[in-house]
């Protein structure tokens, strides 16, 4: 695939290179990570600005990621076509006039952006997780949940610039603020020297036949499917369900998705160095029990303090397991995992469509969201199933 430079090349440019490919999709993640969580600190608002019931609000997250997962294709196409540089600016500039618009006019562009900025990271996250997983092979866990932790970054920011924003009644400016970042990191990102070499090794990757028939395909497309949708579930209605308490003032139940997101930054920050010495099925089973006991804990919460806690344990437990995941994926697939990549992570924001929209269908059918948090509840478990399966590289096995 281009973007990579040859066997043939200095060593030590080469390692520079491969190092500078990597911080540039470490920067370019945290306006994504911004963009994906938006609509959960907003969703109070924009419910209130349109008129939306639980069902209603809930398709908002379809229509995002609806938009990501037909995109995740045409990642692939600007990949394989114009390297993965391409692909990571093309999807933030698509973001940046996204988020630019969101509140500029009525309803019909509002989710007409929601499905922009969706789809900007459709083109930009498969490009930038497979980049990295591809460049870092020795270390491609480590690698992957650094990079993440960058989306958390991000993500973990969002809720309280939305908060401070909304207080002083300057959300405009703050989704302005937002596009015009996306676009300087476009710019650095641009000025960066990449190498650019489709080499002979690259081609004949590029055709060699996927085997569909491998053993860890339908775990692996599981658990994409499983875990995007079960961290947009809940992440994506903490401010909701907060807000549904009517015992705590709007601006902090805005901010509560913090610290889910937050946890997911520790605890991806931390996953390298417990990565040394605790193999890496233990610790997404370990995570995902741990996930399974916050959620279960937002369900009987009543206050600040019980959000609070249930979502820093479920965002400690979830931390670990997306990075993981994508680190078998390009075990498993080598060459071909960008291609077999096209089908997992499009898999992954269909999850990203579904399962927050059931959230809210669930709920509006009962009454409450905690009926809704079920959903998430049961998509953790189900990963902690799918991760008891035999991991290891079929030569070992």
């Amino acid at each position: 695939m281009p973007g990579f430079v040859t066997p043939s090349s200095d060593a030590r440019r080469t390692a520079g290179s491969l190092r500078r490919l990597t911080a540039a999709a470490n920067v370019s993640f945290v306006p994504i990570g911004i963009a994906t969580v938006i609509l959960s600190p907003l969703l109070p608002t924009l419910s209130a600005r349109w008129s939306l019931n639980y069902s209603q609000a809930g398709a908002l997250f379809t229509a995002q990621f609806l938009a990501s997962t037909i995109a995740v294709s045409l990642s692939g196409m600007l990949s394989a076509r114009w390297g993965f540089r391409f692909a990571i600016n093309a999807g933030l500039l698509v973001i940046a006039a996204s988020i630019a618009l969101l509140l500029v006019g009525s309803r019909v562009l509002g989710i007409a952006c929601i499905a922009g900025y969706g789809a900007g990271s459709g083109i930009a996250v498969p490009a930038g997780n497979l980049m990295v997983a591809e460049v870092n092979p020795s270390r491609r866990s480590s690698a992957l949940n650094v990079l993440n932790f960058c989306w958390s970054a991000g993500a973990v920011a969002c809720p309280f610039l939305v908060a401070a924003a909304d207080k002083a009644h300057r959300v405009p400016l703050l989704l302005a603020c937002i596009a015009g970042f996306s676009v300087l990191v476009v710019l650095w990102i641009a000025s960066l020297p990449f190498p650019f070499v489709n080499s002979a090794a690259t081609k004949i990757a590029e055709r060699k036949a996927i085997d569909w028939k491998h053993r860890a395909l339908p775990a692996l497309v599981a658990l994409f499917f499983l875990y995007i949708g079960t961290e947009n579930a809940f992440g994506g209605w903490i401010a909701a369900y907060a807000t549904s308490l009517h015992n705590m003032a709007l601006a902090i139940a805005v901010m509560t998705p913090s610290f889910f997101y937050a946890a997911l930054t520790f605890g991806r920050w931390w996953a390298p160095l417990f990565l040394r010495k605790v193999d890496e099925v233990h610790l997404a089973r370990t995570g995902l029990l741990l996930a399974c006991a916050g959620i279960a804990g937002m369900t009987r919460s009543h206050a600040l303090m019980g959000v609070s806690l249930s979502a820093i344990a479920a965002g400690l437990g979830l931390s670990s397991v997306y990075p993981i995941t994508i680190s078998f994926l390009a075990r498993e697939f080598g060459p071909v995992a960008s291609r077999v990549g096209s089908l997992a992570f499009a898999m992954s924001n269909l999850g990203g469509a579904c399962l927050p929209w059931l959230v809210g269908l669930t709920s509006s059918q009962f009454g409450t969201l905690r009926a809704g948090l079920i959903i998430p509840l049961f998509g953790s478990a189900l990963m902690f199933a799918l991760y008891l399966r035999d991991w290891r590289p079929a030569a070992e096995s």
